[in-house]
């Protein structure tokens, strides 16, 4: 089984030597997706939920690069600048996932690249 390397201009590039997202077989390893509007490069915006819905608007993306979308999420990690903003990424989460949610962790950290309040990455398969 061979890796294939996922790249979509409708997400930012990595920050670094890294892509985008992996799929092997099956399964799709997205990496770390902040509140980086791919069109310029810029924070969404100042607050987490802007930032969060950007964020998973770049996960959707790379996601359907994949040939998969978000209802194929199997595990979701969200990372918080401010475990403060749990509630307010919490609802803008809600309306990605609507129903029958991915398993889920959410850490608080010391930084985000690029000064981010948000970022989000996935677990997924191909469907």
């Amino acid at each position: 089984m061979k890796r294939q390397v996922i790249e979509t201009l409708k997400a930012p590039g990595s920050a670094g030597p890294a892509s985008q997202a992996i799929r092997h077989g099956e399964l799709i390893f997205v990496g770390l997706q902040t509140g980086t509007d791919p069109a310029g490069g810029e924070p969404a915006g100042q607050g987490a939920a802007a930032q969060a819905h950007r964020a998973l608007c770049n996960l959707q993306a790379i996601l359907e690069a994949a040939s998969s979308s978000l209802a194929g999420a199997l595990r979701v990690t969200v990372y918080l600048a401010d475990m403060g903003d749990f509630a307010t990424v919490n609802e803008e989460y809600e309306h990605f996932f609507p129903a029958d949610p991915p398993a889920r962790t959410t850490v608080a950290v010391s930084g985000l690249p690029g000064g981010a309040l948000v970022g989000i990455e996935a677990v997924a398969h191909v469907h």
